[in-house]
Parts: C-alpha cells; sequence; structure tokens
C-alpha cells in the first residue's frame, strides 16, 4: 500500500456473525483507516452488539500477543490512531424492535457468552482497549465531529439532523441492504437491515421528499441478490483454518489453536447448525461484501453516468424502487417497479425458482415467466401516485465469490 491512500470510512454496525466478520476483514485491509464504529440494534440488542467489539478486539489482541510476527496483517488494530466507539440507535425510527437473535443468539455471537466465558470481557480491565476509544457521545454527534473534521470522510446515517454537512464532505455509503428479484432472508419478500427499520431505509434511499435522503449519486447498495452467492463453506473453514471445527455438539477448545481461531470457531459453531438445518453448510457473507466493496472501490474514482465509479470486475446498476414500511406481510419489501425498470427480472417472475427451473430444463427465458405489462390506470387517490424519483445504484456484479473467499482466507487468518 506504499504510495496509496487509504480510505477512510466510519462503520455503522450491529455486530452478528457476519458482520464480525467482516469487520476482522476491516481490521486486516490496509486498503482502510477505520474512523469509528457506530454500533447499533439489528442482529441484537444495542448493548449486547456494543461488547462485541471488545470481544473481537480482544481476541486480535490476545492473538497477537502470542504471535507478535502477525501484527503486521491488522494494520487498523492500533493504538497510534484508534477508531472511536459510539453507541448508534436502540431501536428503527418508527415501531417495535426485531432482532434477529434466532440466527445469531442472545448475545449476537451464537451464544458464545455461555458456551465459551473464556472469550467474555470485563471493559474494566483489559489491556487490548486501547486499540479503539469507547466515547460517550452518541454515534450522530461522533458521526457529525469526523465528518466536520475530515471533509472526505464517509458515513452511512447521519442525514436526518445534519444533511446539508453530509451533502458536502461525506465519500461514499456502500451498504448491505434489501432484495430486488430475489425473496427476502427474514420474510418472503424482506431483507432482514430493511425489515428491522423501513423507515430509516425510506427516508435515506427513497424518500417523499427529493431534497432529503442520502446523495444517491455516492450510494452503493449490496443487495441480496449479489451478496447471498457469495459463501465461506464450513467444510473449507475446516481444511483451511480449523480442522477441529465442528458444531455445539464439540465445542472450540482453545488449546492448541490461535486465539483468533478460537474466537471465529467458537461463533461459527452455533451459525453451521442453524444452516444445516437450512440445507447449507456455509456462512453467507453478506455483510463481507460490503466492506470488500469499500475496499475495491474507494470515492476518488469518477462517477459514471450520474452513478458512482466502480473498479474492473465490479458492477452496479440504477434500480428504482420504493420501501415498504408498514405492509402486514410486506415490511421492508424493496417494491420495484417493472413496468419501467430494464435492470429487473420479466413482471410477475420470481428470479430465483425461474432462473433454477431454466437450467433445471436447458431453457433460455420465455417459457416460465410472464412479460404481460398492462396498461396503466390513474387513481383519484393522490397518495397512490407515483413520485418520480431517482433509481439507486445497486452492486449487480463483483469480482466473484471465490476471490472473496481466498481475500478472506488471506487476511482473517493469515493462510494462503
Amino acid at each position: 500500500m506504499a504510495g496509496k491512500t487509504r480510505t477512510p470510512i466510519i462503520i455503522d454496525t450491529d455486530p452478528g456473525v457476519d458482520d464480525t466478520l467482516a469487520i476482522l476483514l476491516a481490521i486486516a485491509s490496509p486498503e482502510l483507516e477505520i474512523l469509528a464504529y457506530i454500533v447499533s440494534f439489528g442482529n441484537t440488542d444495542v448493548h449486547a452488539a456494543y461488547d462485541n467489539i471488545y470481544k473481537l478486539y480482544q481476541a486480535i489482541g490476545r492473538h497477537i500477543a502470542l504471535h507478535p510476527e502477525d501484527a503486521t496483517r491488522f494494520p487498523n488494530f492500533s493504538s497510534t490512531v484508534p477508531p472511536l466507539l459510539a453507541v448508534g440507535p436502540e431501536g428503527p425510527l418508527e415501531g417495535g424492535r426485531h432482532y434477529a437473535q434466532y440466527f445469531h443468539g442472545r448475545d449476537g455471537l451464537s451464544n458464545i457468552s455461555e458456551r465459551h466465558p473464556d472469550l467474555n470481557v470485563d471493559p474494566g480491565s483489559s489491556s487490548f482497549y486501547n486499540n479503539f476509544q469507547p466515547v460517550k457521545e452518541s454515534g450522530v454527534e461522533v458521526a457529525l465531529r469526523l465528518l466536520e473534521s475530515h471533509p472526505d470522510r464517509s458515513i452511512t446515517y447521519l442525514v436526518r439532523q445534519h444533511r446539508q454537512i453530509v451533502v458536502e464532505k461525506i465519500g461514499r455509503v456502500i451498504a448491505m441492504a434489501g432484495a430486488l428479484d430475489v425473496p427476502g432472508n427474514t420474510t418472503s419478500v424482506a431483507e432482514f437491515n430493511v425489515f428491522a427499520d423501513p423507515c430509516a431505509a425510506k427516508d435515506l434511499l427513497v424518500p417523499t421528499d427529493l431534497t432529503s435522503g442520502l446523495p444517491l449519486d455516492r450510494v452503493v447498495l449490496a443487495p441480496l441478490d449479489v451478496t447471498t452467492t457469495h459463501e465461506l463453506p464450513f467444510p473449507h473453514y475446516v481444511q483451511k483454518v480449523d480442522p477441529a471445527f465442528t458444531s455445539t455438539v464439540q465445542p472450540s477448545i482453545a488449546d492448541g489453536k490461535s486465539p483468533l481461531v478460537h474466537f471465529t470457531s467458537s461463533v461459527f459453531e452455533g451459525t453451521r447448525e442453524i444452516m444445516l438445518e437450512w440445507g447449507k453448510d456455509a456462512l453467507e457473507l453478506h455483510d463481507i461484501v460490503a466492506i470488500w466493496c469499500a475496499m475495491e472501490n474507494p470515492p476518488e474514482i469518477n462517477p459514471v453516468g450520474g452513478l458512482p465509479g466502480m473498479s474492473p470486475g465490479w458492477a452496479i446498476a440504477e434500480r428504482t424502487f420504493d420501501i415498504e414500511r408498514t405492509g402486514e406481510i410486506t415490511r421492508g419489501m424493496f417494491v420495484t417497479d417493472r413496468r419501467e425498470d430494464n435492470t429487473a427480472y420479466a413482471p410477475g417472475a420470481n428470479r430465483a425458482e425461474v432462473q433454477a427451473q431454466l437450467d433445471l430444463r436447458q431453457l433460455g427465458h420465455g417459457l416460465l415467466e410472464s412479460t404481460a405489462v398492462p396498461a396503466r390506470v390513474e387513481v383519484e387517490y393522490p397518495g397512490l401516485q407515483q413520485i418520480r424519483r431517482r433509481g439507486v445504484a445497486c452492486l449487480v456484479e463483483t469480482p466473484g465469490p471465490s476471490v472473496l473467499l481466498e481475500l478472506l482466507t488471506r487476511r482473517v487468518w493469515g493462510i494462503q
């Protein structure tokens, strides 16, 4: 990275299993400079999520204490310029809280606090916490302070209170959110991050007032459509990282392992069992894709056609949609207007099911799809009239799942 500019970032996160792995990748990536973590509710409550930052930093600190030669592998684990750690929102803008503890566990890390008490932390006694700086300021106050003192710094959530500063000084926003042409992972139509706070997502991405929201020329969404294919297969993890890894039936034992491997294996134990119940022996790398995108696509890349510029191997498409906030069964749904969106799958089609059938039958498009587009009918209620809005740049192509898997294995665990 000599001679190259690091991209300063603020990570807005709800550290569950994949978030923690994404943060580990960010800490191990010289392309990035982590300025702050803003920890919010989501995968679990905000207080458990906050503690998980301590746990992962403790794991890295213990690893480096035993293997000081690995210190250079973690350029963002440094006491020289420690990132700030702040508490963000404890709940959504409107409505009740929805957590993903069914997947991530009560503590957000597959309940390692009960199964592996050796990984718990005492915030008042650890010697590793000089590598980040807890602050009493709110997440918004921290983000505002960083934006005002670093004019090119990125931030993902500040718009409601200080939009003008965001518009003037933000570099780029990269967020894992939404499902466009594939089913959701929380309900049949909604991805969890948007389901948990659909009002915030709508305010930021598709506001009713077109002078509010995020500056969309600097936003890149990584929806389920592209993130789901990126996986960490657990057999790969066993082969490359921890041959003793199985599940909660045989919990990880610290003896004979590096502290970092013991930590990740302990976190993955419960996740593996849940994923196997769903027919997949792998961890889907949703949030990891977003960090990877930030590493590979700094804001210095010139925009193209009013959309963020991307590095070779990466591609985006402008998608137009609205977000359902209060639907009885559609809360958090990305509602795509397929009458005009030529990047969307055919009207009426479930892309995942259709593509599977087309591949099975070795058929081209057409047999299992409806391409009928009805004539538009005017409505009397003005609230139902479609608002002309700008589309959002959505990630549609990465350099590939195998490239990310190799990068993750090398950066996080130091295995070539």
